[in-house]
């Protein structure tokens, strides 16, 4: 029988609840918190607007909320669930939820991603090029995950380096696009859907500062790899509750390194892919690290992927703080005067008071 992975028992009364196990809420808090972390581990986020109503599905479907994990729909290969109007309705009903299907089923949801593309050749033009957008994402945030898990595979590499290509292209052909690549949510932090939002902030950013297509593309490339280097840190620490030690800090810190030395072992890896990569910890004011690079020592690359990386945080659930708004986010990476270019940051409200208002 296929293993299920649960943490907590879901709210009294929820259809969720019978396949939870009772002891569970009778763990420790630091049981419950490790439990959470590797679980996470077997889970990959999806985007549930790729879910049409009409489709058939043959991977199960899970719900997140908090450290909660819980089966929202099953379906396997042999025994498909077809997405009938009620089904759509449960599905999209909560949307202060993060809803993932297992990492095994990752192939199956790429076939129905596939087949979604065909079906969404017979909509209208905004309709087809939003639902394309979004599916580049979607197919970008698989590709990281399997470089992640191979990290010295040069066809993972190209896989995602096609992926970062495919992206820019559609923002330089339709710059509205990125509005439909961007998520903008405050569920719970996952590397892989991080790892491309920042790497669609960062190449919208870097079209609006006159950046060449080819250079977008170098910009993105190293963008989305910026964390790569925490595939070798322990998600222990990647999901720690709470603050870090020193020693875990430190730990952290290192992925900026680790992630050069990975991407090193590579060939055909243009430096400038290395810039966004290496650089997007520092700050003018000579604060970060690794290198305390000060002012234009940090290149073009690097202080663009800093905002994007640093904003994307600031927006998302992380394991020691709950997300802030937009607003919130822009208003405490403008009042760190000295760490992040100006000009950059002006350019960087801009896009994102396009893509809706900011709410105070």
């Amino acid at each position: 029988m296929r293993r299920r992975v649960f943490i907590h028992e879901a709210p009294s009364g929820s259809e969720e609840t019978k396949n939870v196990p009772d002891a569970d809420s009778r763990l420790s808090e630091s049981q419950v918190l490790m439990n959470f972390s590797s679980a996470k581990e077997q889970f990959f986020p999806i985007d549930k607007h790729m879910l049409l109503p009409g489709t058939s599905i043959d991977f199960s479907v899970f719900r997140q909320t908090g450290l909660h994990f819980s089966l929202l729909l099953e379906a396997a290969g042999e025994s498909p669930v077809r997405l009938s109007d009620e089904i759509f309705r449960f599905l999209f009903g909560d949307s202060g939820s993060e809803v993932l299907i297992e990492k095994a089923a990752i192939p199956r949801y790429r076939s129905y991603l596939h087949s979604a593309a065909e079906a969404s050749a017979s909509l209208s033009e905004n309709v087809s090029i939003a639902r394309k957008a979004m599916m580049m994402k979607e197919n970008a945030k698989i590709a990281m995950k399997d470089f992640f898990d191979s990290p010295v595979s040069s066809e993972k590499l190209d896989a995602m380096r096609d992926a970062v290509d495919s992206i820019v292209g559609i923002l330089c052909d339709n710059a509205h696009a990125i509005y439909d690549m961007l998520t903008l949510s405050k569920f719970d932090y996952y590397t892989y859907t991080h790892s491309v939002n920042v790497a669609v902030l960062s190449a919208g950013l870097g079209l609006a500062a006159g950046l060449s297509k080819s250079a977008v593309v170098d910009l993105g490339t190293g963008a989305m790899l910026h964390d790569v280097g925490k595939a070798s840190v322990s998600s222990q620490i990647l999901n720690k509750q709470g603050g870090l030690d020193a020693h875990e800090y430190k730990i952290m810190q290192g992925h900026v390194r680790q992630g050069g030395a990975i991407l090193r072992g590579h060939d055909r890896i243009a430096e400038t892919v290395f810039d966004a990569l290496l650089q997007h910890h520092e700050k003018l004011s000579g604060k970060g690290y690794p290198f305390k690079l000060r002012g234009h020592e940090i290149s073009l690359a690097g202080r663009i992927c800093g905002i994007a990386d640093c904003y994307d945080a600031l927006t998302t659930n992380r394991p020691y703080r709950a997300a802030l708004s937009p607003y919130h986010a822009l208003d405490i990476i403008s009042k760190d005067v000295g760490d992040f270019d100006a000009d950059l940051l002006a350019d960087f409200v801009k896009m994102l008071g396009r893509v809706r208002k900011i709410a105070r």
